[in-house]
């Protein structure tokens, strides 16, 4: 039986203590929302300190 690459590695020893935990999908309506604001303003600081 051939062993996936993740399990081949060995893993940290802090991180083999830990529990395996599956990661749980974020359900958010306003990702959009949050990835327009986000954008914009990295934008309008750019421009801003590109005139100063």
């Amino acid at each position: 039986m051939m062993k996936s690459p993740s399990e081949t590695r060995s893993r940290h020893p802090f991180r083999a203590s830990l529990p395996r935990l599956a990661s749980v999908p974020v359900s958010s309506e306003d990702s959009d929302l949050k990835l327009f604001v986000v954008s914009f303003t990295a934008f309008f600081i750019c421009f801003y300190t590109f005139i100063l």
